[in-house]
C-alpha cells in the first residue's frame, strides 16, 4: 500500500494499520478464554516486530523505512496483548500514534523540498536546509528507539518488562525478540538520519540547489507533534497503566492470574535497562558503519558484500 505521505502518516498512525490491534483490544474477554490463542498471538507478535525490523534495515526509500518501523511497533503492541496486558498495548499505540505521524510529516517536509526525492542514497547534506524538519525527524526518531523520558520510552520499556516478568516461555521469546528488534529499530533510525541529514551531499546538484524549508503552514504541525512526542508518554501514563486507574472501567478484561504488570516493577535493574543497551549498541553500530568513516567500517562493509551468505541474506529482507 503506497499513499501520500499526509495519508500514510494518517493511516499509519491512527486508523487503518491500528484497527487490528484495537479489535484485539476491545476482544479482550474473548481472547482470555484460551491460553492458547494468547500463545499465539504473542509468537506472531514478536516474530512480526522483529522479522519487519529486519527488512527495515536494507530499506532505501524514506518512507518505506518508516513504514516497516510501524510494522515493528504493531508487533510489539500484538505481543503486549497476548501477554493479556492490553492496557498497555493501547498506550503503546497511542503514543506510536504521535511521533510515527510526526516521522511521516517530516520525511514529507524533506521529499517535498527536494523535488519529491525519496532514495536516501541520493540525499545527505541538507541538515542547514532543513533544520526543523532535522530537529523534528531527530525528536521523532528518538521517541521511536525509545530513548530515555521521550514518549516512546514509557510504554516500549514497559512492554519488553512484562514479557521479562511472565517468566513463561513465550514471554522469554517475545522479550529475546523484542529487545532484538529494539536494536534493529535503533539502527535503521539513525541510518535514516545520518544518510538523510548528516552524510556527505549525494544528490543531483539541482536538486540541492532548489531544496528548502517548508512553510510556517506546513511546519506547525510538525512543532506540534514534536512537543506531543516529548511529552504526552509521561502525562498520560498514570491513567492508561496506571494501578487502580480506572480509565477503561469494563472495557478491558484480565483474568486475575495474567496480570503481572506489579512483577515487572521489581525486576532486575539490567534486565529492565536491556532494551536501553541495544538501543545504544544499534546506533553505536549505525555511526560506526555509516558516519564515523573509518579504516575497520570499510573493511567491515567489504567483508560483509563479499561473502554469498550475506548476499542473500541482504535479498532475502530487501524483497520482504
Amino acid at each position: 500500500m503506497e499513499g501520500p505521505t499526509p495519508v500514510s502518516a494518517l493511516i499509519h498512525a491512527a486508523t487503518l494499520v491500528t484497527a487490528g490491534v484495537f479489535l484485539i483490544i476491545r476482544c479482550s474477554i474473548i481472547f482470555e478464554a484460551s491460553n492458547s490463542t494468547l500463545a499465539l498471538l504473542t509468537l506472531l507478535g514478536s516474530i512480526t516486530c522483529f522479522f519487519a525490523g529486519s527488512v527495515g534495515l536494507v530499506q532505501n526509500d524514506l518512507k518505506r523505512i518508516i513504514a516497516y518501523s510501524t510494522c515493528s511497533q504493531l508487533g510489539y503492541m500484538v505481543f503486549v496483548c497476548g501477554l493479556s496486558h492490553y492496557s498497555v498495548g493501547l498506550f503503546h499505540l497511542a503514543n506510536h500514534a504521535v511521533f510515527k505521524a510526526l516521522l511521516f510529516l517530516s520525511a514529507g517536509s524533506v521529499i517535498h523540498g527536494l523535488a519529491d526525492e525519496q532514495d536516501i542514497r541520493k540525499f545527505g547534506g541538507v541538515i542547514r536546509l532543513f533544520p526543523v524538519s532535522y530537529i523534528m525527524f531527530i525528536i521523532g526518531s528518538l521517541a521511536l528507539t525509545g530513548f530515555p523520558f521521550l514518549t516512546g520510552f514509557y510504554s516500549k520499556d514497559v512492554i519488553l518488562e512484562v514479557a521479562a516478568a511472565k517468566h513463561t516461555i513465550y514471554g522469554n521469546f517475545s522479550h529475546t525478540l523484542g529487545c532484538l528488534a529494539a536494536c534493529f529499530t535503533s539502527f535503521y533510525s539513525f541510518r535514516l538520519v545520518i544518510l538523510t541529514f548528516v552524510n556527505k551531499t549525494n544528490g543531483y546538484k539541482v536538486s540541492i540547489q532548489n531544496a528548502h524549508e517548508g512553510s510556517l503552514q506546513l511546519l506547525f504541525p510538525l512543532m506540534v507533534l514534536g512537543i506531543g512526542s516529548i511529552v504526552i508518554g509521561f502525562i498520560t501514563k498514570d491513567l492508561m497503566i496506571g494501578l487502580g486507574s480506572t480509565a477503561f472501567q469494563q472495557s478491558i478484561f484480565v483474568l486475575p492470574m495474567n496480570h503481572c504488570l506489579i512483577d515487572s516493577e521489581f525486576l532486575n535493574p539490567i534486565i529492565k535497562n536491556l532494551p536501553l543497551m541495544f538501543t545504544i549498541i544499534g546506533a553505536l553500530c549505525s555511526w560506526l558503519l555509516l558516519y564515523s568513516n573509518t579504516m575497520l567500517s570499510k573493511v567491515v562493509i567489504l567483508q560483509y558484500k563479499l561473502k554469498a551468505f550475506n548476499r542473500k541474506l541482504f535479498i532475502f529482507l530487501s524483497k520482504k
